[in-house]
Formats: structure tokens, sequence, C-alpha cells
């Protein structure tokens, strides 16, 4: 390659004074240059910048014309301006580059001009362009702007880099030759960064001119927020009539700040309207609010299917980036629903088959990492059962553990009180439970209930003969409540059970007042671990290990039932018996305990594990499995009773198989009769009578299996290939609209069974009450072809013994287009969409959309 450096000032002499100041190496044949002898004249040529200028072929030198010529893969960069052409010609006396391709041996055109300007290039077939003044004409040009391209047949560049284009198109579709679909016109005006306005055009697709016609065009290439408005999509739905729906307005307001206002409208009354603000700030926050308002009328007025509802959304998320505030967090996700609104208004999946929703408003501190503040703001809400949770609000301080005698410069080895510690938390709320419709009705706040709890747990735990540990706790546990109840029976009232009348009722009346209720508790414990290893030399198992871990312990309450505690009443009832009651057993954080018990503990916990071998594994060779994770039984002895000392016998378990299939087992034991009725225990052992150890009281099996199958396993991208921070939260908001191409096939199945087994016993006659519930779904997809894909999701109910939410989904991807056919064939969501429009958003609103309302089905 040879280059050529032209300097700001350069002066071009005559051939000899040429020779004598430029290196051999640049230098031509003579027969290369043009020159004129008999007259020697000298001429400045004025350059801004350095010219550099290289070909593979050879570069030639006019000299009296001040002239240069590129052969082969000519490359001129100028400043901010780069140009590559197969044959370039630079005339620096009128500052002026022409650049052309030239044919091949076939007669095919090779090495077209590419001008580069800053970010912006043109691929063209012959341009001239004034370096100096920065205007060109161009002839045969594509270039791609934003998300766009313009084809042009010749292209006027001003000098303020607008571009004039004759005989062009636009597309977003990135073939050179012949795009899929274009906007043709015959004049337009290209402002960078701004927008492409043309005269009247008319839309081409596959060669093929349309009657879609535009007086003119205007198409943003702005990059980043713009504002505009939203195209409505309209059509017809059988129960709302004609209908325009998502139409509105886009503002941008700035860098921080975008507002989105779209709404729905029927000719049958229904409308919607929804707000949406979203706020980002780089490195410091990002959220979005968005508000659903609709009212949504089924059938005719007067008919018996006539349906009026006003149904409402509210949707807040906010996080803040991790680096803003490294000792605090605010935080906010809250989705507060009416509770018919997702069976009347388009959502996600997900929110049609939920009928919980929560919301949470966080604040987080700490203090030296030693002290943690949290006060939020929380909401529950079940649309079947029409209940609201509200706790407004919760305030939590926690205390990180600490040893109150261990110095920091402690040398040597510690004593058994450097071991004692000490943790401090406490909690308060005001929460409300109630049916959603009395919410926001008069006297509602006087239905709160709230408290203060403070818990300070002091432990500590010391080895007793290297293999076992002691550990020793006290738990102090203070409620401060605002009010307390008081019962007393009334004869002043009669009410009536099915054909039985009865006289008088408890009444209960809740006193205002300042309580603290006190309680705590004792307790001592000793644990070891037991370890048994087998080995094998041979074989598929290698080895079987089983960790045995006993622990026994004492724990000890006092009677907070005492008349001298003052947490427990009495009343004597209709027939002249005394019944006991806490004041508190209304409170949030509950009651004191109202009996003395001091209770000897026990556990016995197994886990059991084989070691196979691995090929996967390269250092050991081998493979941990679980096949008992954890297998507990569990009891105790109260020596404070006379009676019924022995609790009942609990055993426990889980394990997981094959990384997919978890299963828990949980069972009673009872080792005492129980009497004719089979309501009560009586004091003799199962033993003594029946020659049982133990009686089966209930069990449980839980089995859960979550299995993905896929043609190949996700590797992991590079850090370019994940798109940008706005494009993820997109994919994460819309995944029902996200198609992944990269997978050719895949399966999702995820089943659960529950088994309940309880045994009534009446007259010793053992009657059995089974309740199995189970209940799967299963999702996947297929690429049929590198350009089709077909997606399905569904399920089986075993109660109702049908499938449950079922949907098909077809996507076929066209290039710059795409295909999308979604059909939900059953259920209340029974509904089709046929959708074929423009990739690109800027052309978002070029589509066809045909469908089927599952509104239509009410």
């Amino acid at each position: 390659m040879i280059l050529l450096f032209l300097i700001l000032g350069t002066t071009v002499f005559s051939q000899d004074t040429l020779r004598n100041n430029v290196p051999d190496s640049l230098l031509l044949h003579a027969d290369t240059i043009s020159v004129d002898t008999s007259e020697k004249k000298t001429k400045v040529i004025g350059l801004k910048s350095k010219i550099e200028c290289a070909a593979i072929d050879s570069i030639r030198f006019n000299v009296i014309e001040h002239k240069v010529y590129l052969f082969n893969e000519g490359n001129i960069d100028y400043e901010k301006i780069n140009l590559k052409a197969n044959y370039v010609d630079v005339d620096f006396d009128k500052s002026l580059v022409f650049a052309i391709g030239v044919p091949d041996s076939n007669g095919k055109i090779i090495g077209s001009p590419v001008f580069t300007e800053e970010d912006q290039s043109y691929k063209s077939k012959e341009m001239n362009y004034n370096y100096e003044t920065e205007k060109g004409l161009i002839k045969h040009v594509f270039t791609q702007d934003g998300e766009g391209y313009i084809h042009g047949k010749i292209i006027k560049k001003m000098g303020t880099g607008e571009i004039n284009v004759k005989s062009g198109s636009y597309t977003t579709c990135n073939r050179e030759d012949h795009p899929h679909f274009e906007f043709k016109y015959n004049k337009s005006k290209f402002i960078p960064g701004k927008s492409i306005i043309t005269g009247p055009a008319y839309l081409v697709i596959e060669g093929v001119p349309t009657p879609l016609f535009i007086p003119f065009g205007l198409f943003p290439n702005k990059t980043g927020q713009r504002s505009g408005i939203v195209i409505p999509t309209y059509g017809e739905s059988a129960n709302r009539g004609f209908y325009l729906e998502n139409g509105g307005y886009y503002w941008a307001i700035n860098d921080y700040f975008d507002f989105k206002l779209t709404g729905d409208i029927y000719t049958r009354g229904s409308w919607a309207i929804e707000p949406n603000l979203s706020y980002r700030k780089r490195y410091k926050y990002n959220g979005s609010f968005n508000l659903s308002y609709a009212t949504n009328i089924v059938g005719q007025e007067g008919s018996a299917d006539y349906q009026k509802r006003k149904d409402f959304s509210i949707r807040w998320i906010h996080s803040q980036d991790p680096k803003a505030r490294p000792n605090s967090k605010f935080s906010a996700n809250v989705n507060i629903v009416s509770n018919k609104f997702n069976q009347f208004n388009p959502t996600t999946t997900e929110q049609f088959l939920s009928n919980t929703f929560r919301s949470s408003v966080a604040y987080q501190t700490n203090w030296n990492g030693k002290v943690f503040l949290t006060a939020n703001v929380s909401h529950s809400q079940n649309t079947k059962t029409k209940k609201v949770n509200l706790t407004l609000p919760e305030v939590s301080l926690s205390i990180n553990r600490f040893y109150p005698f261990r110095s920091k410069s402690k040398v040597g080895q510690l004593k058994w009180y450097d071991n004692i510690s000490v943790n401090y938390s406490m909690n308060t709320k005001n929460t409300i439970l109630i049916a959603d419709s009395l919410l926001f009705k008069p006297g509602v706040l006087s239905k709160f209930q709230n408290g203060i709890k403070h818990s300070i747990p002091i432990s500590s735990s010391i080895k007793i003969l290297k293999y076992f540990t002691m550990t020793n706790s006290v738990s102090v546990t203070d409620r401060m409540y605002f009010e307390k109840t008081k019962k007393y029976w009334s004869n002043d009232t009669v009410w009536k059970t099915d054909s039985t009348y009865y006289v008088g009722q408890v009444i209960t009346d809740t006193i205002p007042e300042f309580n603290n209720v006190l309680d705590f508790s004792i307790n001592s414990s000793i644990n070891t671990k037991i370890y048994g290893m087998l080995a094998f030399k041979k074989g598929p198992i290698r080895a079987i290990r089983h960790v045995f871990t006993p622990s026994v312990g004492f724990s000890y309450t006092p009677d907070f039932g005492a008349d001298n505690w003052g947490y427990y009443d009495s009343y004597i009832d209709g027939e002249g018996n005394e019944v006991d009651y806490s004041k508190f057993e209304t409170g949030i954080y509950g009651k004191p305990p109202g009996e003395k018990s001091g209770r000897m503990n026990f556990s016995f916990s197994n886990n059991l594990e084989i070691k196979v071998p691995s090929k996967k594994d390269t250092i050991t060779g081998m493979k941990k499995i679980k096949l008992i994770d954890n297998f507990t039984i569990s009891g105790s002895y109260d020596l404070s009773k006379d009676s019924l000392n022995w609790s009942k016998i609990r055993m426990s378990g889980r394990t997981k198989l094959f990384n997919s299939l978890n299963i828990t087992y949980s069972s009673s034991w009872d080792p005492y009769i129980l009497d004719s009725a089979g309501t009560g225990n009586l004091n003799q052992f199962e033993w003594n009578v029946n020659k049982k150890l133990l009686r089966l009281d209930n069990t449980t099996w839980n089995l859960g299996l979550s299995y993905s199958i896929n043609s190949e396993k996700l590797k992991k991208k590079r850090e370019s290939d994940k798109g940008t921070e706005r494009e993820l939260a997109d994919i994460n908001e819309n995944l029902d609209q996200y198609i992944d191409w990269n997978i050719p096939w895949s399966l999702n199945i995820n089943y659960n069974l529950r088994y309940t087994n309880s045994n009534k016993y009446v007259n010793n006659i053992k009657t059995a009450e089974n309740n199995l519930v189970q209940t799967l779904g299963f999702n996947g997809d297929i690429n049929i072809t590198p350009k089709w894909k077909i997606g399905f999701t569904s399920g089986y109910d075993f109660e109702s013994k049908e499938l449950s939410y079922t949907s098909l989904n077809i996507y076929r991807d066209l290039h710059c287009w795409q295909m999308r056919f979604n059909w939900i064939p059953m259920g209340p969501r029974k509904s089709w969409n046929f959708t074929l429009n423009v990739k690109s958003s800027i052309l978002q609103d070029l589509k066809l959309e045909k469908k089927k309302d599952f509104r239509d089905n009410y």
C-alpha cells in the first residue's frame, strides 16, 4: 500500500522539485505523470488537515493539474470523512472528489463508492463531493438513518448536512436491492436527527404498487425519545360495536420523563383510558406509573345479559440503582386492581390466571451494617374472596448479634461467658383485613389493628467433651397493645339456629387503653452429629454416607394465665360454667401462653447420600447424590402436666430426585387412645389397650415436578448481545410478546400433587378421609423452519377432568415484517387474534389486525 500525506500549506512545484521532496517509495514512473516543463508555476494548495490516501493497485499524480488518481480499493481519509471506491479522482484545485465503481471481467460493477461522514454512511454507484463546502451529488444511493433506510436515484448533499432526494424511497427493510416494502416518492428532504419529509408517496410491496397513497410523508428519524400521536387500531366487536383501541399521544417530556396517554372507545358505550408515566435517572433510579380506568358495557340495555362495570387498575414500579445510595434503598411494587378488571380488560396471561395481587412500598437503611431499619406499606387482595389486607404502615428495627462480655482485644481461648450473644428486633404495624367493598366506607379507621412487638433473644453455646454442643437461651417478648377485650354473658338476647332457640350470648367489648404484655421462655439443648460411611472399591455406587443428628432439650414457660399477670380473665356462661379467655386474643402479635409448660424435647434427624462415578467431574471423578435430604422424628414430654404428658410424635422428610422431582412428607402419630366419640384423648397408651406403639393421626405427601427440556442448553452471551436496559425491561414487562428464536424447540412441564390422609375413630372404628389435589401445566414451542415457530400453553384440571387455560401461538418471521396468530380455543378467555405488522417501531402502525375479542363471549 502507498500512502500520500499532504500537510496544511503544502507547496507543489515542478517535477524536479517534487522528486527532491517526495520519498522515492512514493514516486511513480514518468509515463504516469503528465508534466509541462516549458512553464514552471508554484501553487499553494490550502488544506485544513492532513489527507491520507491508499490504494491496492496504484496511485497516480498529475502534478500540473494538481490531481491524484486512485485505482483498486482506493481509500481516502480527510478529517471526519472517509471514502472508499475502486476508482477515485481528487482535484485539489477545485477541492472535488469523484468516485465510481469499475466493471470486472464479467461486466459487473464492483467497488462502488462508500462515503462515510462521522456515523452516516452512503453507498452509491457514482458520487461527486466537494470536501471544502461539504456539498455533494450522489447517484443511486443507499443509506441508513436510525431504524430506516433511504434509497435515491439522485441525492444532493448540502453543506448543512441536509439531503435532497430525487426519485427515492423510504423503508425499514435492510435489503439494498429490491426491499420487501417501501414508500416511493418523487422528491424528499432528509434532515439528519430530525425527520424525513416527502411529497406524495405510495406503498410498494414486493415491487408491486398498492393503492395506499399519502399526500405527503413525515417519517421521524430522531434518535431517543420523540413526541407524537399514537395511531389507534380499529375494528368491530360483536358485543361492543365498532371501536378505536390504543389511540392517544406520547409526550417525550425530557431525558428523565415521558408520558403516554391512550384510550379505547366503542360505539355501544364502553370506553377506557390509560395514562402511563415513566421516569429514569441513570445510576439513580427508574420506574413507571400506570393507571387504567374502564367502563365495560356488554349486551343490550334492558336485556337479561346486560352488564355494566367500572373497573380500575393501579400499577407503580420503582427501583433504585444499588450504586446510588449503598446504605439505603427505596423501592415500590404496587399492583391494585378491581376484582373484575382482569376478566373484562386485556391483560397478560399471568395476570389473568392470578387471583392474588400484592403491593409494597418500602424504605430500607442501615447504620454501619449493624442496625437495620425497614419501613413499608403493603397491600394484599384476593379477587376471588374479595378480601383486602392493608398494612399502613409497618416498621421493623433490628440489631445484629453482639457479644456484650467479649472484649475486642481478647487474646487466647474464649471463656464460657464470652459466647453469650444478644439480639434485638422491634416490629410495629397497623393493619386491617376487610371486604374490598367496605374499605372506603365511614368508620373503617376504627377497625385497624395495631401494636408493637419487642423481641430479645439471649443465647450462648459451649462445647462439651469436644463432640457435643450445648445451647442455652432466654427469649423475651414484649407486646404493646392499645386496646383489650372484655367478655361477659348476657341473657337479654334470643337467637335461633335451625329450629332451636337459644337465650343469651357472649358480649365482647373493646376497651381502648395501653397495655404492656410481657412473656419469656427458657430453653436448653444438647446436640451432636454422628457420621457413618460405607465405601466400595467397585460398582455403580462407591460410597454410602449417613449423618445422624440427635438433639435433646428442655424448655420452660411460666403460667402467664395466672391472676398476678393480669393477661387472662373469665366469665360465667348460661350453663354456669366458668370460661377463661385472654384479654389480648385479638392482638396482631398473639397472646402469652395461658398455662405453664416444662417440656423435654427430642429430635433425631437423618441425612443419606451416595457417591457415584461421574465423567463430568475431572478432579475427583465422583458425584454426590442425596437420597434423603432430611428425615426427622421429634416429640416432647411435658413435666408440668398431671396427665397426657407425651406430645404427638411427628415425622417429616424431604428429598429431591433427578434435580427436578421434589418430595416432602409429614405425619403425626398419637401415643394415647381416643374416647368413644373420637374427639379427645384418654390417659391410656395405645400399647396398653390396642398393642400398638403409636396410632397414625394424619399424613401429608407433597410431590412437585418441574422439568424442562430443549434442543440445547442456554449459553452465556456476550455483554454486547444482552440488549439495552430499556429493551430488557420491555421484554420482562411483555413476556407474552417476546419470541426467542435461538432455541429450536423446548418443553416445560410442571406437576404438583398433594395427598392428605386424616384418620377418624368412632367407637374404635377407623374412618379414613383422603384428599388428593393435583395440578398439571405444560408449555413449549418448536421452530418448524428457521422462520416458523409454534408455541403452546395448556394444563389439565383433575377435578373437572378437562383442559385448563389453553393457548396456541403461531409466529412467522418475514424479515422486516412479522406475523402472529394467537388462539385461545376454550374458556372465559376464548378468542383469536391475527396480526401482520412491520417490525420497526418507527412504522409500528403499519399493520393489519383481525381478531375476535374474548369479551364478545359474555
